[in-house]
């Protein structure tokens, strides 16, 4: 059967909620109650597990109570309520309660489905020091004789290394651990990740002190990162006792490093959050870190003490269920203000150092630079630029020179002269076109008999004779050709191979994505790092249509091409790049992610300017420019990337250097791709 391509589960998402019941201490009846009222509400949401607090069947401030029979009995028949409810339920819910299994009370994690007990997991680590006295009731599970126990007529697998596989979701495997256990050195956690468990569940109760809501933070960001794991987090809220503690009933949901879900703290009310892991990027992320099967070796002996124990999950079959997460049209650029200019200073600061240290162990003092008036040139210079005064040498050390041709526009060529002169560099201007028409009428092309023929010969001949120019002067001025071209251009092949903007002495955009350079000009624009009048002349820079300007349009500023019109919006290739070569994503996943970022929102950061676009994209110009982005990067153009110029990476998405992170054939084919993109409606 098709899967319903708009319905999240069906790219290797699954949809976690973490539930946090107003308790009442030493009331199972009303905890189970109240339980199964969350339960069915994250059910009603589309969840496929539902975990909650720690000893939350009878909630964690028993203290010595928990030794009293009549609370261990109404938590047993709390228990055979929720499984009774789970019947017709479709999530898993993780559920808190003290156990007493061979005349020993353990406290323990409860994994409900449908009706059936799928495993009883024992917290490892009983904190006996401030205020915790776990150790005086309960005993760790290190301590337990059995590996299986019965429980309310079934019989059940009992300990701490259980993994828990949905059977139809293969990449849905979970392991629980209870509070403590993230807090000690080697959590439990890191073992059940090295064994395959992608979900990592703890149910805490975790009593709320100054500072300590930040470090549950840290503690399971960072352990989701180190595991590359979804971690999900409970603690407990209103209704425990607050004779010697306070709660405030925080719930965390992380992937990765990354916070997908946070709770409201100290609330009046039982809540239920819910978010959407990435499976498939998690798995895309395990097999590209060599280190992580290392670590599964190294650690064989506890990675096979683990037990997996399969159930079949009720997948929510909706035509229509949308991620509940939020993502970002521009992967490359944060969206937040701050975060997005301390990226730009990162990444132009990563871009000078290694152009410093070229030129530095080079020997070389000049770089030449051919400039345009676009993007990408300008971007380079100021690199260029910024890279001399470190050096403490003059900028009239860069030698900048544009060189109309037969297509440039009075706009560009202006900004070209323009940006020259804000930035000090020795500027000079070469008409290329007497030496174009040169080499057209060598080769016998019909334009130099008169004739308009604007062909692929005719476009590259002018970039040819352009980077010509650049290095023959590099030789004659004893410097290197700064090279221009982006991560985007290189990507979609546009750019001109051999002797054209393909080539270069050192590259320093080379893993810069477009989108993300616009960003760089107006951020350095903004910073007024050129002074007053060079920002002026950067934001009018920023305003100008992408074109080659190999083409002559119908008046002197007019382009006769416009670069999007023929590859699709930046905005949206970008994107296209980063899902399919960062994660390796089908291109039916990388449309469900872009129908989610560019479906029906508020346009993003992307730097205001003629060539946006607009700001949403239906399914079927998804699918259209997805299906130009797949052609062109698998199919026509891997050999411009097997012999790419020097230049740095600059960032987490990669870099497109066979000496880096992509290596390709360059006689592949695309029809794996252009297959899956016929799963895309529209």
């Amino acid at each position: 059967m098709t899967k319903p391509f708009f319905n999240l589960y069906s790219h290797d998402f699954v949809r976690i909620a973490v539930g946090v019941p107003a308790c009442r201490v030493a009331d199972p009846a009303a905890n189970a109650a109240e339980t199964i009222r969350l339960a069915r509400e994250a059910a009603d949401g589309g969840a496929a597990l539902v975990a909650f607090t720690e000893l939350g069947l009878s909630a964690y401030t028993c203290d010595d109570l928990f030794h009293q029979e009549a609370l261990l009995r109404g938590c047993i028949d709390a228990l055979a309520a929720v499984v009774a409810a789970s019947e017709t339920l479709a999530p898993v819910l993780v559920v808190g309660m003290p156990l007493r299994v061979e005349q020993q009370l353990f406290n323990c994690a409860v994994v409900v489905a449908k009706g059936k007990i799928l495993g009883v997991v024992p917290k490892s680590y009983l904190p006996n020091y401030g205020e915790f006295y776990e150790a005086r009731q309960f005993s760790p599970a290190f301590n337990a004789t059995v590996d299986e126990i019965d429980l309310l007529g079934q019989r059940v697998p009992f300990g701490a290394a259980l993994l828990f596989q949905a059977a139809n979701l293969p990449l849905f495997r979970f392991h629980v651990e209870i509070c403590e256990d993230l807090w000690v050195t080697v959590p439990p956690s890191s073992f059940a990740a090295l064994a395959g468990a992608t979900v990592l569940v703890n149910l805490s109760a975790s009593n709320i002190v100054v500072g300590k809501s930040g470090y549950r933070h840290q503690l399971v960001s960072q352990q989701s990162a180190r595991c590359i794991a979804a971690y999900v987090y409970s603690s407990a809220g209103k209704g425990e006792s607050t004779t010697d503690m306070a709660w405030d009933g925080q719930a965390l949901v992380c992937e990765n490093g990354s916070l997908l879900r946070d709770s409201a703290r100290f609330s009046d009310e039982s809540h239920v959050i819910q978010a959407d892991v990435d499976l498939g990027r998690l798995a895309a992320d395990r097999a590209r870190n060599t280190s992580f099967g290392h670590s599964v070796r190294r650690h064989a002996e506890e990675v096979r003490r683990f037990r997996v124990v399969s159930f079949d999950l009720e997948l929510p079959r909706h035509e229509r269920l949308p991620l509940d997460r939020v993502v970002e049209r521009f992967p490359y650029v944060p969206a937040d203000q701050q975060r997005r200019d301390e990226r730009c200073n990162e990444v132009y600061n990563i871009q000078v150092q290694a152009l410093v240290q070229r030129m530095s162990a080079s020997n070389i003092s000049r770089l030449v630079i051919g400039v345009s008036g676009g993007l990408d040139s300008t971007h380079a210079l100021l690199v260029c630029a910024k890279a001399m005064d470190r050096l403490g040498l003059p900028r009239t050390n860069i030698i900048g020179i544009t060189m109309p041709g037969f297509a440039t526009s009075d706009r560009t060529l202006k900004q070209a002269r323009q940006l020259m002169e804000v930035i000090g560099c020795e500027s000079s201007e070469v008409d290329i076109r007497p030496s174009c028409l040169q080499m057209l009428k060598d080769i016998g092309h019909p334009y130099a008999g008169g004739e308009e023929v604007y062909d692929i010969t005719f476009e590259n001949v002018q970039a040819g004779e352009r980077t010509s120019h650049l290095f023959r002067l590099a030789n004659y001025r004893n410097g290197i050709v700064v090279g221009t071209g982006d991560l985007s251009e290189l990507a979609l092949g546009w750019c001109t191979y051999g002797v054209g903007d393909h080539m270069s002495h050192y590259n320093v955009n080379a893993s810069v994505p477009k989108t993300l350079i616009s960003h760089l000009v107006r951020w350095v624009a903004e910073t007024k790092q050129i002074g007053e009048s060079g920002s002026d002349v950067l934001l009018n820079i920023l305003g100008t249509d992408i074109s080659p300007e190999l083409v002559p349009g119908k008046g002197s500023d007019q382009p006769g091409q416009k670069t999007e019109s023929t590859i699709g919006p930046y905005e949206l290739q970008d994107f296209n790049l980063y899902y399919t070569v960062r994660f390796g994503f089908t291109p039916s996943k990388v449309a469900f992610l872009s129908h989610a970022a560019w479906h029906d929102r508020d346009a993003g950061p992307w730097p205001e300017g003629g060539h946006v676009a607009r700001n949403e994209y239906s399914v079927a110009d998804i699918k259209r420019n997805l299906g130009i982005f797949l052609y062109r990067f698998f199919k026509t153009s891997q050999f411009k990337r097997s012999c790419v110029p020097n230049s740095p990476k600059v960032g987490s998405g990669g870099s497109l250097s066979p000496r880096g992170d992509w290596r390709a054939p360059s006689d592949s084919e695309a029809t794996v791709w252009m297959e899956d993109l016929k799963n895309i409606p529209g």
